[in-house]
């Protein structure tokens, strides 16, 4: 972008061409808005240090702010001056979360299941102890986002024994959801950073045990919003504060629109014990399926061809998103072929 504005700041009319399109007068006014995850930390409220905001749905997003820049391998950023001004944002994730019990459900699921709802895996889930009885699992299906950055990471179900049922194998990946978040709360905290409390929004919220789950698992309190969509809360907080409501501040309005429903406390005794399963058998599982993964790429390995091609093509995500049209029109102009395009949901 030309010039960058901070979020929540008046940048302008909208267009009269807009306006049609949408059926809106042409008075309104048009305010900064932002990534997915910024607006979010603002519609948790995540914008002090101590606060993880923990964006969940198909992939977990782990969002904090540090008052000074703060790095560290096993984590992204600092980026400063984000999400607000005066501030330093920092983050881990996880690629595959609500996405893998999705296919796990679709996979277990027989003529008994069809149809059946989430809750009512997790009240089978319940019935099974801790750590699945001997039964592990690895999330990472597309790869590793933090702490440790690896897109050909894959996940994994060990310890599978003929007493296993369904509800073991449920339970197992409910589990490594928290572990792989506890994992990426290390990571940040590698980095010096500490929390007091996780502020949670998107699907988990939606179930009780895993919203239990993830209290004991990391030993953190959980809260949970009166709205769990925390990026369409934090639209409506810098649409506020642009319009001069709450004085104008984000900091206001955040105290004054962002109300807690329910806080969510670990269960130390059962923490020691997912402390246990975390470091004894999750955290050591990644790296020996990649060391099995490595043999038999090694072994699958073909001498390169003599001569390879690679293309080399602009991106949009690079351009003034104020004005694609005009991007698009340059590198038609220039006579690119390809351009890339990124899309999210």
């Amino acid at each position: 972008p030309k010039k960058c504005q901070a979020m929540g700041t008046v940048i302008g009319k909208i267009s009269k061409t807009a306006a049609e399109h949408l059926q809106l007068p042409v008075h309104i006014d048009v305010v900064q808005g932002g990534p997915d995850a910024f607006v979010g930390m603002v519609g948790l409220g995540c914008i002090a240090p101590g606060l993880l905001g923990l964006i969940t749905g198909s992939s977990h997003l782990h969002v904090a702010v540090t008052s000074e820049a703060k790095t560290a391998k096993s984590m992204w950023g600092a980026y400063v001056g984000a999400p607000l001004p005066g501030l330093c944002f920092v983050e881990g994730g996880q690629s595959s979360t609500g996405s893998v019990m999705r296919w796990c459900k679709s996979l277990i699921s027989g003529r008994e299941e069809e149809g059946m709802e989430y809750k009512t895996f997790d009240d089978m889930a319940a019935t099974v102890s801790i750590g699945c009885d001997g039964l592990v699992a690895l999330e990472t299906f597309q790869g590793s986002r933090t702490p440790a950055t690896d897109p050909t990471a894959r996940g994994a179900l060990v310890g599978l024994t003929l007493s296993h049922r369904k509800q073991h194998v449920w339970r197992a990946f409910l589990e490594s959801v928290c572990y792989g978040t506890r994992a990426c709360i290390d990571g940040l905290s590698s980095a010096g950073i500490e929390f007091r409390e996780i502020k949670m929004a998107g699907g988990v919220t939606r179930s009780d045990l895993w919203l239990q789950m993830h209290a004991d698992v990391t030993g953190l309190p959980v809260v949970v919003g009166e709205c769990s969509d925390g990026p369409l809360l934090g639209c409506a907080i810098l649409s506020a504060v642009a319009t001069g409501y709450h004085d104008g501040r984000v900091e206001k309005a955040v105290a004054e629109m962002v109300r807690n429903k329910k806080v969510i406390h670990p269960n130390m005794a059962k923490h020691l014990e997912y402390d246990k399963v975390y470091k004894t058998t999750y955290k050591p599982l990644a790296p020996a399926i990649r060391t099995m993964k490595e043999a038999r790429s090694l072994e699958a390995v073909k001498p390169p061809r003599a001569v390879q091609h690679f293309k080399i093509c602009p991106s949009l995500l690079a351009c003034d998103w104020a004005d694609i049209a005009g991007a698009l029109k340059a590198c038609e102009e220039g006579g690119e072929e390809w351009i890339h395009l990124g899309l999210e949901s």
